[in-house]
């Protein structure tokens, strides 16, 4: 038995012993592997919830609700407000903290409600390793991980799911768009829709694994090293510009440290980085 047959078995283990289960489901690798493993073990004692809100890409929406439909994975949407927080809209350091919060407090009541034993959510080992404020918000309502409860990394992940025939195993990461937005800028409906207009019309391009960051009046795009040769030209350079500028940036910016997750956090202070109040 390889290492990961063995976390594999430990994940089936882990979720049988749950009994019934509500999976936070985003339609990424992480919650969509959860998801299918969760519905492998138990059958219709499981549920995927899929939350569906203005941070959410319509495309990813549909790309979510399709992988469910394609597994014959039960699904439920719901709603939720976290634009109505205004700790949320403020756009601090710990905005992931208040939209996982959010999240589930909603399914946490749909749990109760449905007489399921457990939420669980997309935690993998390397996670633990990044700052992550929405992980306060998993403890503190008691959502399990099983994922990282098996010891499963990130590569692991996407071997399992790539053996399983899952679609999604090398889907690029996608965090929500308001993470585009840059700390203390107002996370709004409009801001949204820029960064997600601009990114579907750099995808319609052929870029691949990249990120549109909002700065106001500046996008600045970020691009994945091995997809950057590629996009070096001027006359590439001028269609991304026009792509970016229609979403409703005046001016567009391409960093040239390339495509990284998390990069807002960058100009985060280190003492935060590290502080258990917000990780």
């Amino acid at each position: 038995m390889t290492e990961t047959t063995g976390k594999q078995t430990a994940l089936e283990d882990g979720l049988r012993s749950l009994g019934s289960v509500l999976v936070a489901y985003s339609g990424g690798v992480d919650s969509a592997f959860l998801a299918w493993a969760a519905h492998q073990v138990l059958g219709e004692r499981m549920l995927a919830v899929l939350a569906d809100s203005a941070s959410l890409a319509r495309s990813h929406y549909r790309d979510a609700q399709a992988f469910a439909e394609e597994n014959a994975i039960p699904l439920l949407v719901v709603e939720t407000q976290e634009l109505e927080h205004e700790a949320y809209a403020a756009n601090g350091p710990d905005r992931c903290f208040h939209c996982k919060d959010e999240l589930f407090s909603v399914l946490e009541g749909e749990r109760a409600k449905r007489n399921f034993a457990a939420v669980a959510y997309g935690l993998n080992v390397d996670d633990g390793k990044d700052f992550r404020p929405g992980q306060r918000a998993a403890r503190e309502h008691r959502v399990v991980a099983p994922l990282a409860e098996a010891g499963l990394t990130k590569a692991e992940i996407r071997a399992l799911a790539q053996a399983a025939r899952l679609r999604v195993w090398d889907k690029p990461a996608s965090a929500c768009l308001s993470s585009r937005i840059e700390y203390g800028r107002r996370v709004t409906p409009e801001a949204l829709r820029q960064v997600e207009d601009a990114e579907e019309a750099l995808r319609a391009l052929g870029l691949r694994r990249f990120r549109v960051r909002h700065h106001g009046s500046v996008a600045r795009i970020e691009i994945a090293e091995e997809e950057m040769g590629a996009v070096l030209t001027p006359e590439l350079f001028a269609r991304m510009a026009a792509a970016v500028r229609s979403a409703g940036f005046p001016y567009v910016a391409v960093d040239c440290d390339g495509y990284r997750s998390g990069s807002m956090n960058e100009l985060l202070p280190a003492e935060m980085l590290a502080s258990p109040r917000v990780r």
